[in-house]
């Protein structure tokens, strides 16, 4: 099915279905509502930027499932336009546990994921689409900043993510929080997200998947704007971003 009023669109091109992961309490935060629920300075929740780049990109077909847990109803009735599976163990489980529930309930073919706190310009999303196309799995990276807080990762020899993690040394840069698994990769990550413990990040689950042979590409978006939303001073930051830069069709060229 096409977009409406497009011809070709991401989603056609691709076959790409999409997984927000917004199940977590969002404590960091400290806000009453779900951090996908936080009101941006351009007056639109985080997770309503997130599906606009998305169908602005990947057309407004591209199948989009929310991981829901905390309040979910509330996310539930701000979104109906989309379809929701519940990890009912939100409060004792990490984003592991809630990737391998939507990855379990996926259709065949690869699936793009991210993360429920992520503000995001959209030209991310074609920037990408390369990798899309050839189904290869990657997570995007910036590597402009190291912070001691965040997923860092190393390279393999060939190129390919070595490391993924928080305690990762002598890091690269930053994983942004928006990652692709390839329809060929996607059993193994299944696997490997049912064997991490419950309060493990998927990040371990992608660690251990490379261990079986998974190459997973670094895919640099460092000249794009990209904040995950954990603090305060985080908010502070996606809402200094460019208004312009958080829609489509804003901005300077990607290059």
């Amino acid at each position: 099915m096409s977009a409406t009023g497009t011809s070709t669109t991401g989603h056609e091109r691709t076959g790409v279905q999409v997984v927000i992961l917004a199940a977590g309490l969002g404590t960091r935060l400290g806000r009453p509502l779900p951090k996908s629920q936080t009101r941006l300075r351009d007056g639109r929740t985080i997770m309503e930027q997130q599906v606009e780049n998305l169908r602005s990109v990947l057309g407004e077909d591209v199948p989009i499932t929310v991981v829901v847990g905390f309040k979910a109803t509330v996310i539930m009735e701000a979104r109906p336009d989309v379809l929701f599976a519940y990890n009912e163990l939100f409060d004792s489980t990490n984003t592991s546990k809630s990737l391998l529930r939507a990855l379990t309930t996926s259709h065949p073919g690869g699936v793009l994921w991210m993360n429920g706190d992520v503000v995001f310009d959209p030209r991310v999303l074609q920037h990408v689409l390369p990798w899309l196309q050839r189904d290869e799995t990657f997570v995007c990276v910036n590597t402009a900043a190291v912070g001691e807080e965040e997923v860092k990762y190393t390279v393999d020899a060939e190129g390919f993510v070595r490391e993924l993690s928080k305690t990762v040394v002598g890091g690269l840069g930053e994983a942004v929080g928006i990652n692709y698994v390839s329809g060929a990769d996607k059993q193994v990550l299944i696997e490997e997200l049912g064997a991490c413990a419950a309060t493990d990040y998927f990040e371990r689950g992608l660690e251990t998947a490379i261990e079986r042979g998974v190459r997973i590409v670094p895919v640099d978006v460092s000249r794009f704007d990209v904040v995950e939303v954990d603090f305060e001073d985080d908010l502070v930051r996606a809402d200094s971003i460019d208004a312009d830069h958080l829609r489509l069709g804003g901005g300077p060229a990607a290059g």
